[in-house]
């Protein structure tokens, strides 16, 4: 496994790929763990999981620095994902027994109750846009719920997924309850299939997910999917213009638009479409582009060339199919896999810029002519991971999010963004399954009836 610097577009490190003997011994090594794991009190789990969150505070910048060599997030972005990573360990260090408690039910029995019980090994599919994240979002419920995990995170980003396995070692779990594959995407089924792994958790595109889905489905695995988003931000004339375009554009503009719930085509009603324009670009126009080791970078470059270059694809075809282009949508004439802030407007139906996933910082304008046509034009989308709908009435917004938008997350005058404390994902084709809160840590347990005459 060959890392590429995005920035710089030279290979940085290479790793060995762990063969299939390799990979066998590591799935017996975990599941033998598993059998005295899921007998530790939730004080043991809790008091190392919330050395975890230490350790990830403690070498942030490390973490962060690694992030940015591998797939281009900024440092402080970087430090960010740090932060959030500790937040959800302190989360579920806290919560998961009180999440997992046995509830009892009054029947005709003499006692009768719901237990929830651990399962065994969750093998996890992860990719690169928040190499830290998306991992820790599963293996913080997982590891409290008394499961292990596998993780096989995407090729490009191997140093991130070995120094996630270190946090859990150095933070006093055993040395296997969480162990990292260094395998390519045409291995995971057979991972899949091996009897000793008993769930699977992807987040990714909705191919690999409609992929990792069906083996699963043959094998008689659970799963959970977090896929792709093309989330409309819905902006009614009632709406605080120049909040909206500056809470447009940040949300945009994360990751550099790498993210599944970043805001992709903003759906504007007509008399408010020019002004809202004009705030969109403006506040596009003040992202720093360029080196993420930088501490003003608030940019980087795609996580690889041949993405950047299929975002830019898009957006030529966008235009040439009757989009007009009112900032960016020029690769730079540098060595990295940069792609500067764009902004589409004139997106209709046919387009790529509406039909598609943007995984890039381009922001598409719909004008429409009253809320009825927003709703609908919003909706008119595969896709069902979040939302948002910005208006100065919040009975109506509130109305709206809840009501009408068809997405697994539907926020009012806010960007959408994860939470620990509130589940995450979507419907459609953006996915089944729930992440975080009560809802994701109870995904990967057996929900078991006891009776007891």
């Amino acid at each position: 496994m060959d890392v590429i610097n995005p920035t710089t577009g030279q290979r940085v490190k290479s790793y060995p790929e762990h063969s299939p003997e390799e990979v066998q011994s590591i799935l017996e090594q975990v599941h033998a763990t598993y059998l005295d794991w899921k007998r530790t009190s939730f004080s043991h789990r809790t008091g190392l999981m919330k050395r975890a969150a230490e350790v990830l505070r403690t070498q942030a910048q490390e973490y962060a620095e690694l992030m940015a060599v591998e797939m281009g997030k900024p440092v402080r972005d970087g430090r960010a994902e740090v932060e959030k990573c500790a937040w959800v360990c302190d989360y579920y260090a806290e919560k998961a027994e009180s999440f997992l408690a046995s509830e009892i039910v009054l029947t005709e029995a003499r006692k009768s109750f719901i237990a929830y019980r651990p399962i065994g090994i969750v093998l996890a599919v992860m990719p690169w846009n928040f190499p830290f994240w998306q991992v820790f979002r599963f293996a913080a419920p997982a590891l409290m719920a008394g499961n292990v995990g596998v993780l096989k995170h995407a090729s490009n980003v191997p140093g991130s997924a070995l120094a996630i396995e270190d946090v859990f070692r150095r933070a006093g779990f055993p040395d296997h309850a969480f162990r990292t594959l260094l395998i390519g995407s045409r291995q995971v089924a057979q991972v899949i299939e091996h009897p000793l792994v008993r769930a699977v958790t992807l987040t990714g595109s909705t191919p690999a997910g409609k992929a990792v889905a069906s083996k699963a489905g043959e094998m008689l695995k659970k799963t959970v999917l977090e896929l792709g988003g093309s989330d409309p931000y819905v902006i009614l004339e009632d709406a605080d213009l120049e909040a909206a375009a500056a809470t447009c554009a940040t949300s945009r503009l994360i990751n550099a638009g790498q993210s599944c719930i970043a805001a992709k085509r903003f759906v504007v009603v007509e008399t408010v479409r020019r002004e809202f324009e004009r705030l969109l670009v403006d506040n596009m126009k003040k992202a720093v582009m360029g080196d993420p080791l930088q501490e003003e970078t608030t940019v980087g470059p795609q996580a690889r060339h041949d993405l950047r270059d299929e975002l830019h694809a898009q957006v030529e075809k966008s235009i040439a199919r009757g989009a007009t282009l009112l900032l960016g949508g020029e690769i730079p004439d540098d060595p990295g896999a940069f792609y500067p802030p764009t902004v589409l407007t004139d997106v209709q139906k046919g387009q790529p810029a509406y039909e598609e996933e943007l995984f890039g910082p381009v922001a598409a304008i719909i004008p429409v002519k009253d809320e009825a046509e927003a709703l609908r034009v919003a909706n008119d989308t595969i896709f069902g991971l979040g939302s948002a709908v910005f208006t100065r009435d919040l009975q109506k917004g509130e109305r709206i999010a809840t009501e009408e938008l068809e997405a697994g997350a539907a926020f009012v005058n806010s960007f959408v963004k994860s939470d620990p404390r509130l589940p995450f994902g979507g419907i459609k084709e953006s996915g089944y399954g729930r992440e975080l809160a009560a809802n994701g840590i109870r995904e990967f347990v057996n929900i078991k009836t006891v009776y007891i005459q």
